[in-house]
């Protein structure tokens, strides 16, 4: 008799989990349950899983950091994410950060019992299925590489291992797109806490008023919708690493604050008065030039110092394009096996163009144009150029193959801007404070322009 697959359903509603346990307990599954993703790591160490099915807002934890923990830890896991806010940014970005499906609430059941079957299915026919072992035995599988052949690459990955080999605080700078949390999950892979929880927090995309409880914690209590106990990323971390992306978006108040934890190798909840000890290699990351954020009084020079130990660089793509070809196969190998597709290769027009582009977006812009060229040229074993610059798209190829050329449609100078603004959204992964200031612009100014154009139906 087949085994029964067994799910594992994360959901803050315990209406809808009631919902999917009577669902998936009919069609001869078993499901445990869980309210946040915090709870669901704890389940993933306990029990082994066929599937997980996420929601993507939860309280302490979101979806997405489950999905890049489940990665890292449990990298031949499938997810599901669900989401009550769906838009076809948040999908793409969903599924670039290796989700295998994407739902948007509501859901029809069957809809849903459907797509959880295919993923099963698919898992087996690829040979992908889990077998029956802890989850420990099936950790890291898969390492993380830092795919290229370059000099500076080269170079670069012979360093590694010596930072790796210590505790002491990394600062990587970089631009957006060009490995940096690649590399801090190779120094996490190649040291003495590989064992240990490999925590990732994306400061630019917290709420200002919640950064603190995010990093440290909070206790019940401690300010309205402080429902129950949260456990923050360092405690999280505790043992392990801690990658602080783009830490400068850190508020100066609270970057004194993070100093001392550095300091003192201790933190203090929100709410609480005693102080708890932690062992926290922590990576920071920065997509902006630190001296000018230094001089401009955004980031706390002392605390640049306490964090680089170990400063190093993302290589922008432009300076490594002989990486092109192999970063490409790579990325077509990947969605191949994603999408469940056959091998594929780029034509030479299209590798042409690739080589002759900039990049302004580095190796996140070509993953998604190869990623976007493998679903588009569906089962033709070669993918072209019309796959991935038609004029459809809006950074299609200009005139000069350099950059991203405005398309025939921004007639006017609102069309212009808006196509601006959603440009620069698009190069910083949808970061609003970043575009802002790439823009010369405020933050609110964006906000308010998109929701000007969803209005008026020029984005979903």
């Amino acid at each position: 008799m087949d085994r029964v697959p067994h799910i594992l359903f994360v959901d803050d509603e315990l209406m809808l989990q009631k919902v999917f346990d009577r669902l998936v307990s009919r069609n001869n599954m078993k499901v445990t349950c869980c309210s946040s993703a915090v709870q669901a790591v704890d389940e993933l160490k306990e029990q082994d899983f066929d599937l997980v099915v996420t929601d993507f807002m939860m309280p302490d934890m979101d979806g997405l950091e489950l999905l890049a923990h489940i990665r890292e830890e449990y990298p031949d896991l499938g997810v599901i994410m669900i989401t009550a806010h769906a838009n076809v940014q948040h999908a793409v970005r969903t599924m670039q950060a290796g989700a295998i499906d994407y739902i948007a609430k509501p859901f029809q059941p069957d809809i849903l019992i459907e797509r959880v079957r295919n993923v099963l299915q698919r898992a087996d026919v690829s040979g992908q299925k889990i077998a029956k072992t802890s989850g420990r035995d099936r950790r890291k599988r898969v390492g993380v590489r830092f795919i290229g052949e370059h000099p500076s690459v080269l170079k670069l990955l012979e360093v590694i291992p010596k930072v790796s080999s210590n505790n002491a605080p990394v600062f990587i700078q970089g631009e957006s797109g060009t490995g940096k949390e690649i590399l801090a999950r190779l120094i996490h892979q190649n040291s003495n806490r590989s064992e240990g929880p490999f925590v990732a927090v994306n400061c630019a995309n917290l709420p200002r008023e919640l950064v603190e409880s995010h990093l440290f914690g909070h206790r019940k209590g401690a300010f309205t919708g402080a429902i129950e106990d949260m456990t923050g990323a360092f405690e999280r971390a505790d043992g392990g690493t801690l990658l602080l992306d783009e830490i400068t978006e850190i508020e100066l108040s609270l970057q004194a604050k993070l100093l001392r934890v550095l300091q003192e190798n201790e933190i203090q909840k929100v709410g609480a008065a005693e102080t708890k000890k932690v062992d926290v290699r922590v990576i920071a990351t920065s997509n902006r030039v630190l001296s000018d954020a230094i001089n401009n009084g955004d980031f706390r020079e002392d605390l640049f110092f306490r964090l680089s130990v170990f400063p190093l660089n993302g290589i922008p793509l432009r300076e490594r394009i002989s990486d092109v070809p192999v970063l490409t196969k790579h990325f077509i190998s990947k969605y191949c096996d994603l999408y469940g597709l056959p091998p594929k290769r780029v034509d030479k027009e299209l590798m042409a163009e690739f080589q002759a582009y900039s990049w302004p977006g580095n190796v996140r812009q070509l993953e998604n144009m190869v990623q976007r060229g493998v679903i588009l040229s569906a089962d033709r074993d070669q993918i072209q150029a019309d796959d991935v610059f038609d004029t459809f798209f809006s950074d299609a190829r200009g005139s000069s193959g350099n950059g991203v050329e405005m398309p025939f449609s921004a007639h006017t100078i609102e069309d212009m801007e808006r196509l601006m603004i959603l440009q620069a959204l698009e190069e910083t992964n949808n970061n609003q404070q970043l575009a802002a200031r790439r823009l010369g612009i405020s933050a609110r100014t964006i906000r308010n322009k998109l929701k000007k154009y969803r209005e008026e139906g020029h984005i979903s």
